[in-house]
């Protein structure tokens, strides 16, 4: 679980440990692995999904000390605020597109082979409420969720001939610092609640495409339901109700 030594990846990383799982973690820094192995009793490995040569690396690593191996979630993912009237946005924007965009593919490119060889696998794969209605503030952050929400859908279909099922997780806002200050913003969904309620729903809908707690449908489902202008106006106050967003 690449991205799993802090938020979201954290939380849901202990809880599927607690229910009798073996969780590999990842990430770049070897003494927040370390701490975490110590404390926890993970299974770890040094991984940058934004360096073409680690992935592959880190895979070999991983499938020699765990040869069984099943189950892959593409957690990694860094938000940050843009403005495109400055076209000095676009470093912090291919930084989002390398992370958030190429390291799920190339994690899924170094993994898919070894899931495919086992009777029972599956792929999760973690979008957003934000690729369906979107933040303001945050231009390329949204598109990147809406590529792995696009990506997620069309990869089920060419996987549904092999053992891998493939799972969209689709978190509303959580207090995290994925954002600076996120995870004191009372807004925000309590990290505890949005991990317990993920947990409860992969094991009462096994066969569920798409992880959606309840915080997350008025995003999720704004346009199909009819609701997008207004759903987009209570996400970004600057935008008057009822205008198209």
């Amino acid at each position: 679980m690449p991205g799993a030594t802090s938020g979201i990846g954290l939380a849901l990383a202990l809880r599927l440990q607690a229910a009798g799982n073996k969780v590999i973690i990842g990430g770049r820094r070897t003494d927040v692995l370390a701490e975490l192995a110590a404390d926890h009793g993970f299974g770890t490995v040094v991984i940058d999904t934004t360096d073409p040569d680690s992935v592959p690396a880190a895979r070999d690593a991983v499938l020699e000390r765990y040869p069984e191996l099943n189950v892959l979630i593409a957690m990694a993912g860094i938000m940050a605020p843009e403005d495109v009237h400055d076209g000095g946005f676009l470093a912090r924007a291919e930084r989002m597109v390398n992370t958030n965009i190429n390291g799920p593919l190339r994690l899924m490119a170094a993994f898919i082979g070894q899931l495919q060889t086992r009777e029972e696998a599956a792929i999760i794969t973690v979008s957003s409420g934000l690729a369906h209605t979107p933040l303001m503030s945050t231009p390329t952050y949204n598109g990147t969720k809406a590529f792995i929400h696009r990506f997620t859908e069309t990869i089920r279909l060419q996987l549904a001939d092999t053992p891998v099922q493939v799972i969209e997780l689709v978190p509303p806002a959580v207090q995290t610092e994925l954002m600076p200050g996120g995870s004191v913003n009372e807004r925000y969904l309590p990290l505890d609640d949005f991990a317990d309620e993920v947990m409860a729903l992969l094991e009462t809908q096994p066969d569920a495409r798409e992880i959606l707690v309840d915080a997350v449908k008025f995003l999720r489902f704004a346009e199909t339901e009819g609701r997008y202008a207004d759903a987009v106006a209570a996400v970004n106050p600057a935008v008057p109700a009822g205008e198209p967003g």
